[in-house]
């Protein structure tokens, strides 16, 4: 598969048939909350209706940290942790600091990310450092600035089981980054501009499902993304604002095997949607850290 982008759904000329499968990954790496906390809002969910940072309850974001822990562990996935470090609060999600990826000769790569806050961009060492201890190959964006910047699976979606990825831009991630993506993982990249401030990471508006279904909100798309996701997925799962807004966070929800969808609880339209087309939901509840912009999907990064 040759490395291309795509913004447009006229402009999509993959054949869906022909791309390349892999294996899916099967390792989850969390990040401990010792130091989660809300310091300073760098997200339109970080802040209370009076303007100031949201309280976190210290003792229950540890106990839903553990409860979402033990849900990968029971399905089987094998599971790494890393300590949170001291000064960096929101280390936890750690979806964000990289890309890891296989190339075509099977052997483990990753991205190592170039984030927008100052203080995120401290988390990236500790993340790349571990993934030295698995192997893999290391691979740099240009220097940081506004126009490198790129924030690993927060913005950037595997199609399943297909060698095609999907790419978010518009608040976190700079769109030219993804011909960069594209000619490192010699992948395909569709590529998606954000439009809501809520929804700042793809994996806040699009969780996808298996190679033909994802979850997304609609609100959080263009007239022509909505169109690209239409041409890409034969069953797209719209869900409502109220659900895909916060408390409910439905779309960041995570599926780590097409069949299971691990997402907050609560969202019951979104979870009967999932039931109706054969998913099992499997509901955790994630609030203290939807106070600080994310859920299940943050919080972990799956790697190979």
């Amino acid at each position: 598969m040759t490395s291309k982008t795509f913004e447009t759904a006229s402009s999509f000329s993959v054949d869906l048939k022909l791309i390349p499968t892999q294996v899916p990954p099967r390792n989850v790496l969390m990040v401990t909350p010792d130091h989660f906390n809300i310091e300073r809002a760098i997200n339109a969910h970080m802040l209370d209706n009076a303007g100031n940072p949201r309280t976190l309850d210290k003792a229950k974001a540890q106990e839903q940290w553990q409860n979402l822990k033990l849900i990968y562990e029971k399905l089987e996935l094998q599971l790494y942790t890393l300590p949170g470090e001291a000064n960096l609060p929101d280390m936890v999600f750690c979806a964000n600091q990289s890309f890891p990826f296989l190339d075509n000769a099977g052997q483990k790569n990753v991205v190592i990310s170039n984030m927008k806050d100052d203080v995120r961009q401290k988390e990236v060492e500790a993340i790349k450092q571990f993934y030295l201890t698995q192997g893999y190959k290391i691979h740099h964006l240009p220097s940081r600035s506004q126009s490198t910047l790129l924030e690993g699976m927060g913005d950037l979606l595997w199609l399943g089981s297909k060698r095609l990825l999907l790419g978010g831009h518009g608040f976190r991630t700079h769109k030219s980054m993804y011909e960069i993506i594209s000619e490192t993982t010699q992948c395909p990249v569709a590529i998606f501009e954000l439009k809501n401030d809520k929804f700042y990471h793809l994996d806040t508006c699009l969780s996808i499902l298996n190679d033909q279904t994802a979850l997304y909100c609609p609100e959080a798309f263009t007239t022509e993304g909505r169109h690209l996701l239409e041409t890409i997925f034969s069953r797209l799962l719209p869900v409502p604002l109220e659900e895909a807004d916060s408390p409910g966070f439905a779309c960041n929800a995570h599926c780590p095997d097409g069949l299971n969808v691990i997402i907050q609880k609560g969202n019951l339209k979104t979870v009967d949607m999932l039931k109706t087309h054969g998913f099992i939901p499997v509901e955790v509840d994630t609030t203290e850290y939807i106070k600080s912009g994310g859920s299940v999907f943050c919080m972990k990064m799956m790697f190979f």
